[in-house]
């Protein structure tokens, strides 16, 4: 995955960690305000607040970390500026970067590194969901659109796209 020289730069100063439950309310904080405010551009107001209050429940984190394995990109301070997701069949659940973080290469880094965890896994292929505003992102960096469908936030059903890569080792 080729990176601009300002992500690179930027990307420089990010770590990389598995993140754990305790690491929920953060992580919460993040995917709201990331839905509420770099999703706002392809979604309404009404989709964007359903989505977000998709990460209300603690509950519902709880049950996402069983299923899937975290990773999250850290700033100098370690905040979690971004976070993704896969868990051991090849399915990436998430990738959220921190609104304040976007086109920093954060995302690239993060992608690399489940990348990296679908290779430990010795899986072939990443399918994801993404929304109207990621589907760029994924496409620049190999993931192939398979159908547009409408996935269910909360209450609503909200346009986004099965992506498949297939990854040569």
């Amino acid at each position: 995955m080729r990176m601009t020289k300002e992500e690179w730069e930027s990307a420089q100063h990010i770590s990389i960690r598995l993140l754990t439950e305790q690491d929920i309310p953060e992580m919460r904080e993040l995917f709201r305000a990331t839905v509420l405010t770099v999703n706002s551009k392809d979604y309404t107001k009404e989709e964007v607040e359903d989505w977000a209050s998709c990460g209300d429940s603690i509950e519902h984190w709880k049950e996402l970390f069983a299923k899937n394995n975290y990773i999250g990109a850290l700033d100098e301070q370690g905040g979690i500026i971004g976070f993704s997701s896969m868990n051991t069949e090849g399915y990436l659940h998430s990738m959220f970067v921190h609104k304040d973080w976007q086109h920093k290469g954060v995302a690239s880094l993060l992608l690399s590194e489940v990348e990296k965890m679908a290779h430990g896994y010795g899986v072939y292929k990443i399918s994801v969901e993404v929304s109207i505003t990621a589907r760029p992102f994924f496409e620049k960096h190999g993931h192939k659109m398979v159908k547009e469908q409408k996935a269910k936030a909360n209450r609503l059903y909200l346009t986004n796209y099965v992506m498949k890569k297939e990854l040569n080792y």
